[in-house]
């Protein structure tokens, strides 16, 4: 197998994963979108939310978009290789380079205005947490988005269970927190229980910790993402080079 060759099964196995990477992301904004119990439904129900929160809200949108795009620039990738078509290797060439111009200005627009998603995590908190006082016991949507959450991420309220004083779940259980805040092997969850355990924190910090502990591996993946971008623009570029000189 020639260079040639084999830059054509390379080309057409690279974007043979991205179309399936494209299907699975665009089946996973459908069900974002359809899913009605999802936490995004649940953000979207709460009140006095910020406005800036309504961004966060069409994040299926946006996997629908970038699923579709995946599928075109695996389809048209794919098919360039084993069709020797310059013209679908040029378009590939132009989609990718577009989708990396993109990257790097949304990363940059990423850094410029990180304190302004820091304002509004600080007022989405404190309405999260003036939400479980008003509704949580009392509403069943959000009481079940709420106990989902707390028993994935092992966490007890927005900020820590002092979210829970007052609610009517509080009220009506004689002043006992969600099961979720103490241990599993506790009947009665109350206030001595809650602050025997420093473990258990909010669902804010969890969240936050989170994504602290795997920020080395959120940032190698953007990196190899943006080098197999380079990669594919310079693979597709020399096929279409050689495809054009054999046409002349």
């Amino acid at each position: 197998m020639g260079c040639f060759g084999f830059l054509k099964m390379m080309m057409f196995l690279f974007n043979g994963i991205i179309f399936l990477a494209g299907a699975a992301v665009l089946g996973v904004g459908i069900w974002v979108k359809v899913d009605s119990g999802s936490i995004l439904a649940f953000l979207g129900k709460i009140e006095n939310a910020p406005a800036g929160l309504s961004h966060v809200l069409n994040v299926g949108y946006l996997l629908i978009a970038v699923g579709a795009l995946l599928l075109v620039i695996g389809f048209l990738g794919c098919c360039g290789a084993v069709r020797e078509s310059s013209c679908m290797l040029l378009l590939f060439f132009i989609i990718v380079m577009v989708v990396f111009i993109a990257e790097v200005a949304g990363a940059v627009v990423i850094l410029v205005f990180r304190p302004l998603a820091e304002e509004l995590l600080t007022k989405f908190g404190k309405v999260a947490a003036e939400n479980i006082h008003k509704d949580y016991g009392n509403n069943s949507d959000v009481t079940g988005l709420w106990n989902a959450t707390m028993s994935s991420l092992h966490c007890c309220g927005f900020y820590n269970s002092s979210d829970f004083v007052g609610s009517p779940y509080y009220n009506q259980h004689h002043h006992q927190y969600p099961p979720q805040c103490c241990l599993p092997t506790v009947q009665l969850c109350n206030q001595t229980i809650v602050d025997s355990d420093p473990m258990v924190t909010g669902c804010f910090a969890k969240i936050k910790k989170l994504i602290e502990d795997n920020m080395a591996a959120i940032v190698g993946v953007a990196l190899g993402i943006a080098a197999l971008e380079i990669c594919a623009m310079g693979v597709s570029m020399i096929l279409y080079c050689r495809i054009k000189s054999r046409g002349d």
